[in-house]
C-alpha cells in the first residue's frame, strides 16, 4: 500500500507529506483545495503524461515521491522488479517523479534512474486511479478478457499455460513455413548471399576460442621483457647462494635437529620441508619457462595479421569467433532447407498441422472454462448490483469470435475468445457496452461493482476514487458507500468525495485546504479528529454554516458507519 507521499513545488502545493494507512483514506475540502490536484501527483507518479505546468509558478521543477510497502512476497511487483533490474528490499517501493521548468522528466524506482515507460509498468501493479472522467482499464473492452481471466485464476493458470506453450510452438512454426515458401526471386537471392558467406567463413577456416587463443599469445609477445624479466628476478631470488631456497633448506635443519624432543617441532619440520620441495619444483618450472622462452617479431606480425581478419569477421558475424562459428552452423541448416525447400515446406505443413489441432483443442478447453468464470461473473454482478439498487440492471459476458476462410475461431496469444462486459440498465433495452452507458450515477455503480469484484485478483495495492460518486444522493449514496468500503477490505482506498456518506465510512478522513502564505496560495492537509470530523460532516449536509441539527445528523452517520464495520462482510 501507499504508505507515504510526499510532493514539493506542484501546482499551487509548496511542500506537503501525507502519510496514509490500510483501508479507506477520504479526502475532502472546498472545491479548488487541491484534492485532484493530490491525485494528479499520484498519477505522475504512477507514470501518467507530465507537463510543465504542473511546475510551481517562480520554482524549478517540481518533485513527487512516494514509498510502498509490499507485504504479499508473490505480488507481480517481485516479477518487474526483476525484469527491469530494480531491486526490493524489505518489501519496500519507492516511486519518484521529477518535472522541471523546461519541460524534462527524471524517473526513478528504489534509486534507480528507469524511463517513463518502465516507470508506468511498477506504477500499474501498485495503483489504480478511476475518476468521473477517466474510464481505465475496467471500461476498455480490450482488458477484458484478461479480467475475467483474472476472476478466477485457480481455474484457468494451468490450461492457459498449457495453451501458451503450444501457440508458441506453433507461431514459430508458421513463420518458419512463412519464410521458407517466399517468392522464388527472395529465395535465389537469399540463397546466393548465403552461399558467399559460407564460402568466406570456410576460407577463414577459424576454430573455437581461436581470438581468446590469439589474444593471450598477442599479449606475451608484446610484454615479452617485462614477463622475461619478472621470472628471472623471481628465480634469482629463489636459486643460489644465500637466496630464498638456502635460507628456506637452513631453517628445515634447524628443526630436523630437534624434531625428536618435541613433537610440535616434528610437526614443523615436516611441514617445512613440505614447503622446501615445493617451492624447489616451482625455482625448476621457472628455470624451464624462462629457457623456453623466445621472442619472434614475424609471430607476433602473423598474429596481427589473424586477429584482423578475425576482427573484419566479427563486424559482419558476430562478437566472438564461437558465436560467428554458430552462426556458419545455422547458414549451413538454412542453405540445407532452401536446396530442399519443398521437403522442408511439407515436413512443416504435417507439423503445423499436427500442433494446430492441439492447440484448437487446448483453446476448446480455456473456452469452457471462461464460460463458467463468465456464468459465475454475472450472477456475482447481479447480486451486487441490487445493493447499489440496481435491481433492473442486466450484466453479460459477450464472447465473440475472428473467424479464418475455414470457418474456424481465428487463434490468438489467449485462445480464441474476445469477451466484451455488456449492461442494460433498464428492463426492456438492449444489451450495450459499459463505456456506452449513459448516467453517469449509473456508471459510477456499476464501476464499483467491477473493482470491488476484480480489485482483489488485479493485485493493485490502492486503489483511488476521485469523486465517481458524482451524480447520486440519498440511499444510493449510502450505498455506494458502503461498497468503496467494502472495495477497502482487498486493497487500500483512498476517495475523493463530497458525499458525507462516504465521508463517514472512512477509517482515517483528512482535510485539504487552501491558505495564503507570503501572498501565495498554498495547500494544507491535515488529519481530522472525531470533532472536527463531525464538524466536516456537517459543512458537507448543509453546505453552508453549521447547525446543531446538521451536527446530530453527522454523528448519526458515524454511528451508521461504525455499526455497518461491525458486520461481517
Amino acid at each position: 500500500m501507499l504508505t507515504e507521499l510526499s510532493i514539493h513545488d506542484f501546482a499551487i502545493i509548496d511542500n506537503i507529506s501525507i502519510t496514509f494507512q490500510d483501508g479507506l483514506t477520504v479526502l475532502t475540502g472546498e472545491t479548488g483545495a487541491g484534492k485532484s490536484i493530490i491525485i494528479d501527483a499520484i498519477q505522475l507518479l504512477a507514470g501518467g503524461r507530465g507537463s510543465v505546468e504542473y511546475v510551481r509558478h517562480g520554482t524549478k521543477k517540481c518533485e513527487i515521491e512516494g514509498l510502498f510497502i509490499i507485504d504479499n512476497p508473490n505480488h507481480t511487483i517481485y516479477h518487474t522488479a526483476i525484469q527491469f533490474g530494480v531491486e526490493i528490499q524489505d518489501g519496500q517501493v519507492v516511486l519518484e517523479r521529477t518535472i522541471s521548468a523546461s519541460g524534462k522528466s527524471i524517473c526513478r524506482v528504489n534509486g534507480k534512474l528507469v524511463t517513463l515507460g518502465i516507470l508506468r509498468e511498477f506504477g500499474r501493479t501498485l495503483i489504480d486511479i478511476h475518476s468521473q472522467h477517466e474510464t481505465q482499464a475496467l471500461m476498455n473492452p480490450e482488458n477484458h478478457l484478461e479480467l475475467l481471466d483474472l476472476y478466477q485464476p485457480n481455474l484457468i493458470l494451468k490450461a492457459k499455460e498449457d495453451y501458451s506453450d503450444l501457440f508458441e510452438k506453433l507461431s514459430k512454426l508458421k513463420k518458419r513455413y512463412i519464410k521458407l515458401s517466399n517468392n522464388e526471386q527472395e529465395m535465389a537471392h537469399r540463397l546466393d548471399l548465403l552461399q558467399f558467406q559460407l564460402k568466406e567463413l570456410e576460407q577463414a577456416n577459424l576454430s573455437p576460442n581461436e581470438d581468446v587463443i590469439l589474444e593471450e599469445e598477442r599479449s606475451s609477445l608484446i610484454n615479452f621483457e617485462r614477463i622475461y624479466t619478472s621470472l628471472q628476478d623471481a628465480y634469482n631470488a629463489l636459486y643460489g647462494d644465500d637466496k630464498g631456497l638456502e635460507w628456506i633448506g637452513k631453517a628445515h635443519l634447524s628443526l630436523e635437529e630437534s624434531r625428536n624432543y618435541d613433537d610440535s617441532i616434528r610437526n614443523k619440520a615436516e611441514e617445512m620441508a613440505e614447503h622446501y620441495f615445493a617451492l624447489e619444483e616451482l625455482s625448476y618450472n621457472i628455470r624451464n619457462q624462462i629457457d623456453s622462452m623466445q621472442y619472434s617479431p614475424e609471430r607476433l606480425n602473423e598474429i596481427e595479421s589473424r586477429l584482423n581478419d578475425i576482427n573484419r569477421l566479427k563486424k559482419k558475424y558476430g562478437p566472438t569467433v564461437n558465436e560467428i562459428l554458430s552462426y556458419l552452423g545455422k547458414i549451413e541448416e538454412e542453405i540445407e532447407q532452401i536446396t530442399n525447400k519443398d521437403t522442408h515446406l511439407s515436413s512443416l505443413l504435417d507439423q503445423i498441422e499436427d500442433i494446430e489441432k492441439d492447440v484448437r483443442l487446448e483453446a476448446k478447453q480455456l473456452h469452457d472454462i471462461r464460460k463458467k468464470s463468465a456464468d459465475s461473473l454475472v450472477e456475482a454482478v447481479s447480486k451486487e448490483f441490487k445493493d447499489l439498487y440496481l435491481e433492473k440492471a442486466s450484466f453479460s459476458v459477450s464472447f465473440e469470435y475472428e473467424m479464418e476462410k475455414n470457418n474456424q475461431p481465428k487463434l490468438h496469444k489467449n485462445g480464441y475468445d474476445h469477451i466484451r462486459f455488456m449492461i442494460s440498465t433498464n428492463p426492456g433495452e438492449p444489451l450495450k457496452e459499459i463505456s456506452k452507458v449513459a448516467s453517469g450515477g449509473e456508471l459510477s455503480r456499476i464501476m464499483l461493482v467491477l473493482k470491488k469484484l476484480f480489485a482483489k485478483h488485479q493485485g493493485v495495492t490502492s486503489v483511488i476514487f476521485d469523486e465517481v460518486d458524482t451524480g447520486v444522493s440519498g440511499r444510493v449514496a449510502q450505498a455506494i458507500a458502503e461498497k468503496i468500503y467494502q472495495i477497502s477490505n482487498d486493497s487500500q482506498v483512498l476517495c475523493i468525495t463530497h458525499l458525507p456518506q462516504v465521508a463517514a465510512m472512512a477509517d482515517v478522513h483528512k482535510f485539504i485546504q487552501k491558505q495564503e502564505k507570503n501572498h501565495r496560495t498554498i495547500t494544507i492537509v491535515s488529519e481530522l479528529s472525531v470533532d472536527e470530523q463531525i464538524d466536516e460532516l456537517s459543512r458537507m449536509i448543509t453546505g453552508t454554516k453549521l447547525t446543531e441539527t446538521a451536527k446530530e445528523h453527522a454523528k448519526e452517520l458515524l454511528e451508521l458507519a461504525s455499526s455497518y464495520k461491525m458486520l461481517p462482510l
